[in-house]
């Protein structure tokens, strides 16, 4: 994700020389081991000998794979360069590759994305929080919706403000609903707690306990299964039941509607070791889709198909109706534009996004070498996360789909590409009897620094005439 690495705080003097401050870039706490061959050059001067340290011990990039702690995402590495520098400003710059666990590109180990960020810095410059908006209003009401559809918040939109730090996690997520945008929210394990993945009862007792009295919920949870190691090694079934359930217990605990893994990740083995599990707590766990996962694909369609021929009220499709995009958000191709992208082929996305040959041309352009390291990692969304389908492709399934991520990039309404995907869901959902959360989830900030919590108030709003207008 396109998220700051480096802020005005990060480069501080040490005894024995310097150390950058690196905020952790991604949507969740991962393992110390994540962290692949970082460097950092001051001035031009690459570090030879860089070092990370951990709870004040150096230790060196290679030896990270004996280390088992995590970075949490609020927290931030510090990585030693043996080099005085002086007082002024210097040009800052670090690189390092993360190792997703969850995420896999083929049998050797998952996905590992590189990063890449400099700016000018000044030595131990203070740090300076960043303003809160805290503009509470009423809780809007669903009473215009059919019954059974909530529209939900998630606190995803809220990541930039969690890797920050500026405030707890907790109090980010809780103010979701003490602001008044949802009185169901969903949640990320993996954003909130330091205890996560290991066992988070007490602390999702306290953070069930402040959300009940601000008068909220926990819509879903966020689950993560991390199908590798933090030493590389691919987890049996066995291990990857222990590394879930932890997660199935809390979201018990704290009444959530269900928990959300990505699209075939379970596989029917340990499916069918979880079931009993939701069956006994209630629980749904929802399998999500988004991009250009849809039924009949191949990279999603045969998990769907699973999915059907499971019929089980505990196993459900969560819709991301990034899958529906009519267009690429201008915000995104300006970013990709100002990154280095050619303006030829910021000129084809823009007029002809749903040309079944631009798939083509995105791909040719990657492997040619041709995408800029600053926006490699963002330019991946047109292939991973942005959909050119349209909605009645999901219309055989919808008795299967118990949930809808009603994603948004920015809120230019032009041709109805932010509203037009939400009423095309409601015409498809209407009539049906569907009972479920439609969430509010704000995927943006990859590339915007606008404040989210006004971003997610008005996308509510408009969400909520989208949904009512179709039904009327």
């Amino acid at each position: 994700m396109t998220l700051p690495l480096l802020r005005d705080d990060s480069l501080i003097t040490t005894p024995d020389g310097a150390a950058v401050r690196v905020s952790l870039p991604w949507i969740r706490s991962l393992p110390m081991t994540s962290l692949q061959d970082p460097s950092v050059t001051i001035d031009g001067v690459l570090a030879e000998d860089v070092a990370v340290l951990l709870d004040g011990r150096p230790v060196a990039p290679g030896e990270l794979g004996e280390e088992d702690g995590w970075w949490f995402q609020q927290d931030r590495i510090t990585l030693a360069w043996p080099h005085r520098v002086n007082l002024g400003t210097h040009d800052v710059a670090v690189e390092f590759g993360l190792r997703i666990p969850y995420l896999q590109v083929g049998p050797d180990g998952p996905l590992t994305l590189p990063f890449r960020a400099e700016r000018s810095l000044v030595p131990d410059a203070p740090h300076v929080p960043a303003a809160v908006t805290r503009d509470a209003a009423p809780t809007t009401s669903d009473g215009s919706l059919p019954a059974g559809w909530v529209l939900t918040a998630s606190a995803f939109n809220w990541t930039p403000d969690m890797i920050a730090g500026d405030r707890d996690a907790v109090d980010i997520a809780v103010g979701i609903v003490e602001d008044g945008l949802a009185v169901e929210i969903e949640a990320e394990p993996g954003q909130l707690w330091r205890s996560f993945p290991g066992r988070s009862e007490a602390d999702a007792a306290a953070f069930g306990a402040r959300l009940a009295a601000a008068g909220g919920r926990v819509s879903i949870l966020g689950a993560s299964m991390d199908d590798w190691s933090p030493q590389g090694t691919r987890r049996t079934d066995g291990e990857r039941l222990a590394f879930l359930l932890p997660q199935i217990e809390i979201a018990h605990q704290l009444g959530a509607r269900g928990l959300r893994l990505p699209i075939g990740q379970a596989g029917p083995p340990l499916l069918e070791r979880v079931l009993p599990v939701l069956h006994e707590t209630g629980l749904t766990l929802f399998e999500e889709i988004q991009g250009s996962q849809i039924p009949g694909s191949p990279q999603a369609g045969p998990a769907i198909d699973r999915i059907v021929e499971f019929d089980d009220p505990h196993v459900r499709l969560l819709v991301d109706i990034s899958m529906f995009m009519p267009a690429v958000p201008e915000s995104y191709l300006a970013r990709l534009q100002d990154g280095g992208v050619p303006a030829d082929l910021i000129e084809t996305l823009r007029h002809r996004w749903r040309d079944p040959e631009i798939v083509g041309a995105i791909v040719d352009l990657l492997r040619s070498g041709g995408v800029p390291a600053s926006v490699h990692t963002l330019y991946m969304d047109m292939l991973v996360r942005f959909g050119r389908s349209e909605a009645t492709a999901i219309a055989d399934v919808l008795p299967w789909i118990g949930a809808f991520h009603l994603k948004f990039w920015d809120l230019d309404d032009s041709d109805d590409r932010v509203s037009g995907p939400i009423r095309d869901v409601a015409a498809l959902l209407d009539g049906t009897g569907f009972s479920g959360t439609l969430c509010s989830e704000w995927g943006g900030h990859e590339w915007l620094d606008d404040d989210p919590t006004s971003m997610t108030r008005d996308h509510l709003a408009l969400a909520r005439r989208a949904l009512s207008g179709a039904n009327a």
